[in-house]
């Protein structure tokens, strides 16, 4: 359940009420918003009273639930703005891993020769084998805060673990939790407490339930600037790295009021098939899109199979705009 408390409930108040019903709670600039778990049905008469309203609801996807906030959710960085009326559908084009100064500048001049704002690259990577590149770390970090401060980029980054969770944090404008990572309950909490936009990647064997509690996790902690990101999910297939799950996301837009950003690299995991992924995640209505980017994917340091050359993703930006344009969407 969420319970609205009135405006004029002091602080301690509201943390006393909470206490005594067992439920989390944060405050919005305006009022108290307390959540009990989905058991509770009945809302005490003590409470009732001073409350501005409540919503029973009937599984813990609470806060991110379209029964409880029926508008889809707007979240800004920069001059950028995701989900809400918007009608924005906001390329985020990436390498995957800083690998160098060079490398990582002319992803950047490319994405401004585009008008694109928006750069993800990697410098703590989670990678499945410990004999992979693991991304440079804080250095790649520092090389992330001079590629904004010279081309005016907006930057997301990936948390692996909660061992350098405040640095992405403080170098990030939005922070992405990758698949990974997603059920770690310590960055959870940490990216609940901070007041940045995060990107919350599904883990590839994660039921959607799952999925959006992870979020739950976040915005019960006061941030509620969370961005919902399908990136594919293991099946009994074999040819390519993933399989797209178009059915899930189409849950996530119905379900939830949260932006739902769709990664076609990931999925595919072969740059051959992104292209016509990436086109009909524009013609899905998604609120976003991820795709991964190299100067030179031959020698990428890390998923160099799905990575598209900058001419190659060029041509692509172009047709993603008139499709974009034909189902009443503004490419970003």
């Amino acid at each position: 359940m969420i319970i609205h408390l009135k405006s004029n409930i002091s602080l301690a108040e509201s943390e006393k009420i909470a206490h005594e019903l067992e439920a989390m709670h944060y405050h919005n600039g305006t009022h108290a918003i307390l959540i009990t778990a989905s058991a509770v049905k009945e809302l005490p008469a003590a409470v009732a009273a001073i409350s501005d309203g409540h919503w029973a609801m009937d599984s813990d996807i609470q806060l991110a639930s379209t029964k409880y906030r029926s508008e889809l959710r707007s979240i800004q960085w920069g001059n950028t703005t995701i989900g809400g009326n918007s009608n924005n559908t906001v390329v985020i084009a990436v390498p995957c891993s800083v690998e160098s100064w060079e490398q990582i500048t002319q992803s950047a001049e490319m994405l401004k020769s585009l008008g694109i704002n928006t750069l993800r690259a990697g410098c703590y990577k989670p990678r499945t084998s410990p004999y992979s590149f693991q991304g440079l770390g804080l250095e790649g970090l520092k090389m992330l805060a001079k590629v904004r401060e010279q081309y005016g980029l907006n930057i997301i980054t990936e948390v692996k673990d909660s061992s350098h969770v405040n640095e992405v944090i403080e170098y990030s404008d939005i922070i992405q939790i990758g698949a990974k990572a997603m059920y770690d309950q310590s960055i959870l909490r940490r990216c609940g407490a901070a007041r940045k936009p995060v990107l919350l990647k599904r883990g590839f064997g994660t039921t959607l339930q799952e999925f959006v509690q992870a979020a739950e996790f976040i915005l019960s902690g006061g941030n509620e600037q969370v961005i919902l990101c399908e990136r594919g999910i293991r099946t009994f297939e074999t040819k390519t790295r993933f399989t797209f799950d178009l059915c899930g996301a189409a849950y996530l837009k119905y379900n939830t009021n949260l932006p739902v950003i769709l990664d076609p690299s990931h999925a595919m995991g072969y740059s051959y098939g992104v292209p016509d992924l990436a086109k009909a995640s524009v013609a899905f209505g998604c609120d976003g899109l991820l795709i991964e980017v190299h100067p030179n994917p031959k020698v990428a340091k890390s998923d160099a199979s799905q990575q598209l050359d900058h001419p190659t993703f060029t041509k692509l930006h172009g047709e993603m705009k008139t499709i974009a344009a034909a189902v009443g969407r503004h490419l970003m």
